[in-house]
């Protein structure tokens, strides 16, 4: 259910890139994204720098195309979110916060989060989902610069790479566990 949560922002906005204008797809996820997050202050979750991140380019975006250009490229408009989410995820790595950390910490209980891959896993799935945005920044960059190149490639792209991630997402710690497995209660520093 997170990743759902997580990602419908995201799936929205390309829905409604295909049926209707940048504008109202732009507009639309951002209040998707604030409707996450009221949802997550509800649940006593914490705001999310992603999902806090995209309202912002979301918005900001659609103000741009609303007020300033508002005839700028389905193509381009896509290359601007990406652009956009790809600089949240890079701006979390740099301030040594990875976005997926957040979420991870109100997934798991505080002994999992004091181990020592723990904040090594959250840091690969971040450098995971953010190879799958830069995937999706090169399916947006060949769809506006490849004549000829169908429109559903870059829908296509886009899709592997966000599904490829959210794989990853879930197989990941599951993979640690099998690998790593769990270790005994006594082994936790301050357990004894």
């Amino acid at each position: 259910m997170t990743i759902f949560l997580i990602l419908a922002p995201f799936g929205s906005f390309a829905l409604l890139m295909m049926v209707t204008s940048a504008e109202i797809a732009l507009f639309a996820s951002a209040a998707i994204c604030l409707a996450v997050i009221g949802v997550d202050v509800v649940r006593g979750r914490s705001v999310k720098m992603l999902g806090a991140g995209s309202v912002v380019v979301f918005s900001g975006i659609g103000a741009y195309v609303a007020l300033i250009d508002p005839n700028l490229s389905h193509s381009a408009v896509k290359l601007a979110a990406d652009v956009g989410v790809l600089a949240i995820s890079l701006a979390s790595l740099i301030i040594r916060k990875p976005f997926v950390l957040q979420y991870a910490l109100e997934e798991v209980d505080a002994a999992t989060a004091k181990l020592p891959g723990f904040l090594k896993a959250t840091y690969i799935i971040t450098w995971a989902w953010t190879g799958a945005f830069v995937l999706m920044i090169i399916g947006n960059v060949l769809t506006i610069y490849v004549p000829g190149l169908p429109l559903w490639s870059g829908l296509v792209i886009a899709f592997a790479a966000r599904n490829s991630a959210a794989y990853f997402t879930t197989w990941y710690p599951q993979y640690r566990k099998a690998k790593y497995g769990t270790p005994p209660a006594n082994a936790l520093p301050g357990t004894n």
